[in-house]
């Protein structure tokens, strides 16, 4: 014990007890701010979070996609509302394809969508389903004539899939909907 008591530095030599002082307070903050550090990054509601941020991004996109449609590029427009759904959204789609590219076509509209605001309404991570509520900006060109603007209201429920997350249904909201899930 002498031998420890005389190696600490005594109180008559300033430099080695500030540079003491100094290397116990950067070790102390070394371990809380990694401490920290390992917290945040395991924090199972900043995983949530994440996840939260992901699908609703995703829902945007998706309902955004099934809003717009060229019929100067159907089959590629088409292909991304496939690429889009899931479920019984995309047998829907996959079942009425060729009888509504021939109506875009005859048609000749062009259909753009642009999100205005969402919201995330539901979300289960562990059965892999949300719902989000997305108001919409839809612009009908014609090849012909004057476009013609609307704002609109969709809700849709998101499934988890292999792929990610996809639109498994679709709708337009009514008037007073808080977001409950679609029917489908």
């Amino acid at each position: 014990m002498a031998r420890i008591i005389a190696r600490l530095p005594r109180p008559d030599d300033p430099v080695r007890t500030t540079a003491l002082t100094l290397l116990v307070i950067a070790a102390l903050c070394a371990a809380w701010f990694g401490w920290s550090w390992y917290s945040a990054a395991h924090d199972e509601e900043l995983a949530y979070s994440r996840t939260r941020e992901e699908v609703l991004r995703t829902g945007e996109q998706a309902v955004q996609n099934l809003n717009t449609l060229d019929y100067r590029n159907i089959d590629a427009g088409l292909k991304v509302w496939l690429d889009s759904s899931t479920g019984d959204l995309n047998k829907q789609i996959s079942g009425s394809r060729t009888s509504f590219a021939d109506k875009v076509r005859q048609a000749r509209t062009v259909t753009s969508a642009r999100v205005l605001e969402s919201a995330l309404t539901e979300l289960d991570t562990r059965s892999g389903k949300a719902v989000i509520m997305v108001a919409l900006q839809i612009t009908v060109t014609p090849q012909e004539g004057k476009a013609v603007t609307k704002q609109s209201r969709m809700l849709g429920e998101l499934t988890r899939t292999r792929a990610g997350w996809k639109l498994s249904a679709l709708e337009p909201a009514s008037v007073g909907d808080t977001g409950g899930a679609p029917a489908q």
